[in-house]
């Protein structure tokens, strides 16, 4: 009967019998500008930083304009 030369750690032993694949990110899709995205991330939109369908940072108009 074959004997390993070497012991086996426990972490390589798990890592060859492990069963877990990745995945893909879940991602939904913006109401306000219809884009995919990640969930609970913030993604630009033709130079707006939008959140949850609201706009957060507008960087198409100066900021010295929105005084």
């Amino acid at each position: 009967m074959p004997h390993p030369k070497h012991k086996i750690s426990k972490a390589r032993r798990d890592k060859r019998r492990t069963h877990y694949k990745s995945e893909a990110p879940t991602t939904g899709v913006d109401a306000l500008t219809g884009e995919s995205h990640l969930y609970h991330r913030a993604h630009w939109s033709e130079d707006k930083l939008v959140y949850r369908g609201k706009v957060v940072v507008d960087k198409s108009t100066p900021a010295s304009a929105e005084e």
